[in-house]
């Protein structure tokens, strides 16, 4: 098997322009040489990186349920946004968790950092366990219309392997926190 160095390109880029651009992301086509010599074309949509957080009380998690124009329809999901300019992932998850729960947590758990969709969409998502939870005030952003939900988690770990709940970056939470668990015992 013959594996590249992880910074190694096999792609020649010949030219790349902006198509759309926004505050949150940025659509660009790159003019390529594959690497079989063919000239080809890439559609690339650039992020803004976002924070994930699933708040855990020891028996119950916090997720948010909310109408997601991209797909159409509502999501339940744990608490994500974006990074601000300058801001760390943790930094954005705590102030997500505040902003659309009003929870602060005392304890902090680095669970991943994942790629959504690597073939054409670069959007970097940092996802983090909150536990020892205290309750503060909800401020979500104007324009946000979400339900906080709480659920026991081994209905929310049933509820992501059989698809009820299907962002990513939650999935990938939630099965992370249920593994840390299970290791925690054993």
């Amino acid at each position: 098997m013959n594996m590249r160095s992880k910074n190694e390109n096999p792609f020649k880029l010949k030219g790349s322009k902006v198509v759309y651009k926004n505050p949150w992301i940025t659509v660009r086509e790159d003019k390529v040489i594959r690497p079989g010599g063919k000239r080809g074309i890439f559609g690339v949509v650039e992020m803004v990186p976002g924070s994930s957080v699933l708040p855990f009380d020891g028996e119950y998690v916090y997720l948010v349920n909310e109408f997601k124009y991209g797909v159409g329809r509502e999501s339940l999901e744990v608490i994500s946004g974006a990074i601000d300019h300058r801001e760390t992932p943790l930094a954005a998850a705590k102030r997500e968790l505040e902003e659309e729960t009003g929870f602060q947590a005392s304890n902090w758990t680095a669970l991943a950092h994942v790629d959504p969709f690597t073939t054409v969409v670069n959007s970097p998502n940092y996802i983090f366990l909150a536990r020892k939870l205290k309750k503060g005030k909800k401020h979500t952003d104007e324009g946000e219309h979400l339900k906080t939900m709480k659920v026991k988690f081994r209905e929310v770990i049933r509820m992501a392997m059989d698809g009820k709940i299907s962002h990513a970056g939650s999935v990938v939470a939630i099965l992370k926190t249920a593994r840390l668990l299970q290791k925690r015992k054993s």
